[in-house]
């Protein structure tokens, strides 16, 4: 058979067109053929797509050694030049490939400010965003919304966030309202859906709106019944719990009038959910509550709460909980985070926490400023205390003032190698090993004696 025949024969079990869109782009020249690329089919990729994508970078690289890699082992350059290729494999036939497309271009957004790069790029990664959104599934979604509230990070308050959130709003709303969607991607989408609104809302009725999804959602984990006393969790409560701690961050952007609106609506129906079966639920009712306090109490020192007897005895009941069917870990966890909210609630005061990133110190003395640090290290992860460093827009929100401007052989004592990374840690688990090996042997000894 003469090899320009051999060269146009599909192969076995396929249409011949299970390869990148490059190599379909080549074998359709070749051929005289023209061959109609796919980009959002759920097909395996075939062997030419997977080394087209195994030629960049692997995603996953960036979300474990953040800038510190990036800077090592290479430049800007090559940074971008692997952006460049994680944007064009958004578009690849393979929903895996997109999946780690996306992945590898929110973690790099999350571990270096990239603020030019991205404002050029805005339209491009919005589009591909939008495209998995809408036609993606459950970790698609996931990977999709993720990228989102980081794009809006980077962008920070303006006209370019705004477009961001005007074309992706309404579709994460319906994806978050969706009871056929995936309940992880609802969970991310109402994340993302607080971040986008808190950074990017310009019109109040948008934000209202907004706040009116989220409500529609964790409100269905209050108690609906007198009789019962217990909220029992169901596969949507992570969900609840996602949207409840958005609608939180939201609140405190809103106008006084608002915040005071929602305060009568919810001030006597929040406490219900310190009932609930699930610990993070009873957390997140818990740290709602205490910021609901302070704000009202910022608009109004002599706030009273008529319920205060009844919901302080829930909470030092949750502060000193000992019940013996629930996890040590969890009940460690509640009762740390619920004597803060004790003291907040009774007390009006607020245990100082300090963060710090390079040179500098935050402190974060209100439960505002913690909630929605809190929300903005869930999304960043171990880019936080970069972003507190170099990106305008945090540093307005916590008042850090304009970034610190830091030379050469500062940033090289400041920065710490993986090799003598390892020796400290190792060093620090042979300390408590040999501390915990002594404890064991007075106990012993203590023992004997008797």
């Amino acid at each position: 058979m003469p090899k320009n025949k051999k060269r146009n024969t599909p192969h076995r079990g396929g249409n011949g067109g299970g390869g990148s869109g490059a190599a379909a782009a080549t074998a359709a020249t070749a051929g005289g053929q023209h061959r109609n690329v796919q980009p959002f089919s759920d097909e395996d990729a075939s062997i030419e797509t997977m080394s087209h994508c195994s030629g960049y970078s692997d995603p996953s690289s960036f979300a474990e050694d953040g800038p510190e890699v990036l800077d090592e082992e290479g430049t800007q350059e090559d940074l971008e030049y692997k952006l460049k290729g994680f944007i064009d494999l958004t578009l690849d036939k393979s929903a895996k490939i997109r999946q780690a497309a996306l992945e590898g271009i929110k973690n790099a957004l999350a571990s270096k400010m990239l603020y030019e790069f991205v404002l050029e790029r805005r339209m491009t990664l919005t589009d591909s965003i939008e495209r998995c959104l809408k036609k993606g599934k459950s970790d698609e979604q996931r990977a999709a919304a993720a990228l989102a509230s980081v794009l809006c990070i980077q962008l920070g308050p303006g006209i370019e966030s705004e477009e961001v959130l005007k074309t992706l709003g309404p579709i994460l709303k319906k994806i978050i309202c969706d009871g056929t969607a995936s309940i992880q991607a609802r969970q991310t989408c109402a994340t993302c859906c607080g971040v986008c609104s808190f950074i990017a809302t310009d019109d109040i009725t948008e934000l209202y709106s907004t706040l009116e999804c989220l409500e529609n959602i964790f409100t269905k984990s209050y108690l609906k019944e007198k009789n019962t006393n217990v909220v029992c969790s169901t596969p949507n409560t992570v969900l609840h719990i996602s949207s409840l701690l958005a609608w939180t961050l939201l609140l405190t952007i809103c106008p006084i009038n608002e915040v005071k609106k929602k305060l009568e609506m919810h001030f006597h129906k929040l406490p219900s959910l310190l009932s609930s079966d699930d610990v993070n639920m009873r957390i997140a009712a818990g740290e709602s509550l205490a910021l609901l306090f302070e704000l009202a109490r910022g608009m109004d020192s002599d706030f009273f709460y008529e319920d205060m007897e009844s919901l302080t005895q829930i909470l030092r009941a949750l502060a000193t909980d000992g019940n013996k069917h629930r996890a040590k870990v969890d009940k460690r966890k509640q009762r740390s985070v619920f004597r803060d909210i004790l003291r907040a609630v009774e007390e009006r005061d607020f245990p100082t926490e300090t963060v710090k990133f390079g040179p500098e110190r935050m402190y974060i003395d209100c439960w505002v400023k913690k909630h929605t640090y809190d929300t903005f290290k869930e999304v960043l992860g171990s880019g936080m205390q970069y972003h507190l460093q170099s990106n305008e827009f945090l540093r307005n929100v916590f008042e850090l003032g304009p970034p610190v401007m830091l030379d050469a052989a500062m940033l090289k004592t400041m920065k710490i190698s993986r090799f003598e990374r390892h020796l400290y840690n190792s060093a620090a688990f042979k300390a408590r090993t040999k501390a915990r090996s002594k404890c064991r042997d007075k106990r012993a000894d203590v023992g004997e004696f008797f």
